[in-house]
């Protein structure tokens, strides 16, 4: 089964997972999801879920998407162009995470116009202002939009956010009264949950689709900023993200992850790769 763990809660998706002191070969991590922390080892292809079989089996097999064969996956968008076939193979182990659909939002909100350890930073100074602890661990969880929708911009001003607290808040107020229904976007169409989750201030098309693929698993949905489109425009000219039907989230992922460990390929786009 691929799963690194490197690949995967490293890769801009998900923010709350650090990499801990390797214990000879074996490395480690530990993150928080769902109010629960985990501790996760691995060594070559093995992988170790340090929780109990019951928290294994209701929380963490779901969030790391243990159900789906993603060799699968990744043999298919190979066959669709040779330049994305050595993106997935540079990443095999990347899995898209079915994270918790309100801290998947409000993360992608604090990511605009920022760069990896400073959303880190935002996120966890969040939720040890808002969070409930973690009893024993040190960790606090996610804040809930009630928690988040009784502060102002001015109250998150620790955070050092920027103007990204007033968007924050903004989507906490509308989640809680249910003007936008996050419920709804789970179980409506990609379409309908884009235009659902930019009734929010601050929230465009690429926050959308960032939430709807990572929180909501929307797996259609294929984020593009300006990073994304020079890709795109390099390694796979003249090609649509539709093409890549149900798996356009994991090509996108394979090829953000190419992308950023090769910008040697996009310095003035000389010699482009072909599709």
């Amino acid at each position: 089964m691929p799963f690194d763990l490197a690949q995967t809660l490293d890769c801009g998706q998900a923010f709350r997972w650090r990499e801990l002191p390797s214990e000879g070969d074996v490395t480690l991590w530990e993150g928080a999801a769902f109010g629960k922390v985990l501790r996760l080892g691995q060594e070559g292809d093995r992988v170790w879920f340090f929780c109990g079989e019951e928290d294994a089996a209701q929380v963490w097999r779901s969030y790391f998407d243990l159900e789906e064969d993603y060799e699968a996956k990744r043999l298919a968008l190979s066959r669709m162009s040779p330049a994305l076939a050595e993106a997935a193979a540079f990443a095999p182990g990347i899995r898209i995470l079915r994270q918790e659909p309100w801290e998947a939002l409000c993360s992608f909100i604090i990511s605009q116009n920022n760069h990896i350890p400073r959303i880190k930073g935002i996120i966890d100074r969040l939720c040890g202002l808002l969070g409930e602890p973690i009893p024993g661990t040190g960790w606090n969880a996610f804040p809930t939009p009630e928690r988040l929708a009784a502060c102002t911009p001015e109250d998150l001003a620790p955070l050092r956010a920027g103007f990204r607290a007033k968007y924050l808040v903004d989507a906490a107020r509308k989640v809680v009264s249910r003007q936008v229904d996050l419920d709804l976007v789970a179980r409506s169409p990609v379409e309908a949950g884009r235009q659902e989750l930019q009734k929010i201030f601050g929230v465009g098309p690429k926050v959308a689709e960032c939430a709807l693929l990572y929180g909501f698993h929307k797996t259609e949905c294929f984020p593009l900023d300006v990073w994304m489109k020079r890709a795109m425009a390099t390694l796979l000219p003249g090609r649509k993200p539709e093409e890549f039907g149900e798996n356009a989230g994991l090509a996108q992922q394979y090829l953000f992850h190419y992308s950023r460990l090769h910008p040697e390929l996009f310095e003035e786009h000389e010699n482009p790769r072909s599709a």
